[in-house]
């Protein structure tokens, strides 16, 4: 696994297509269980109040620059990441790789019940051999109980998935993977958020023109900038802040 360090965190530092074969390989090859997670500027921002958050994306074996300023700081200390890779890049590269060779079982976890069926009715649509065995939607709560994790955990180990899309918004599905993935009989899970909300319809994601530009964070914040006004005007600053900091401090040892 290539990785480039990022302030405190180690970002993979594949390209889109080698970081979906490399996630590919240790699915059907690998003995051990593995797990992904996003960093971009305000999940960063969160990590550094929120130690549990941090240690959740350290511990994960994939943390892709899911934003342009993850690229945009790589390029600053001369690094190697070229581009961005977002959860939408996983998911849609893990399903038509599957969908060419043999096929996989995959599990949704988190939003809505209507949600998790328009996501299944899509993916029946789209991939014949992406096999949906189980959805469950959790209730909507800061923390869950015990009986709660339980019964996420016995209905993901009865499906028996290889694949588990946890879909609960960050920090709490990071958290919630890096905490229960030894109770779970899987092979692959990732924290992919609001790809579940795009997949299913219920928001549309920004053009092609502001994904390539870096600045597909600008239609989102117009369509709900209740939610992710503080992620453009406080986290975005906070880690272009750190990163100047790091970069004076290089420069001065």
């Amino acid at each position: 696994m290539q990785k480039e360090k990022i302030l405190n965190f180690e970002v993979d530092s594949l390209n889109i297509q080698d970081c979906v074969d490399e996630i590919y390989s240790c699915i059907c090859n690998g003995n051990s269980k593995y797990w992904l997670a996003c960093i971009n500027p305000h999940s960063y921002a969160e990590a550094c109040k929120d130690l549990c958050f941090q240690k959740a994306l350290q511990s994960s074996n994939w943390l892709i620059p899911d934003g342009a300023g993850i690229v945009l700081a790589s390029k600053f200390f001369k690094g190697s990441i070229k581009s961005r890779i977002t959860g939408n890049d996983i998911f849609d590269g893990l399903n038509k790789k599957f969908e060419e060779t043999e096929g996989v079982d995959v599990f949704f976890l988190g939003s809505s019940e209507s949600t998790l069926q328009q996501i299944e009715k899509r993916i029946k649509q789209d991939f014949s051999n992406i096999r949906v065995v189980g959805t469950y939607s959790p209730p909507f709560m800061d923390k869950f109980n015990e009986v709660e994790l339980d019964l996420m955990r016995k209905a993901i180990n009865k499906a028996k998935p290889q694949i588990l899309w946890v879909g609960m918004s960050a920090p709490k599905q990071e958290k919630w993977i890096m905490d229960n993935i030894d109770y779970l009989d899987i092979k692959f899970a990732a924290a992919i958020g609001a790809v579940f909300d795009f997949y299913a319809g219920n928001i549309k994601r920004s053009n092609l023109i502001f994904q390539k530009s870096g600045l597909e964070w600008l239609p989102r914040l117009i369509q709900e900038p209740r939610r992710l006004w503080k992620r453009t005007f406080i986290s975005a600053p906070k880690f272009l802040l750190d990163i100047l900091k790091a970069k004076l401090q290089e420069m001065l040892t």
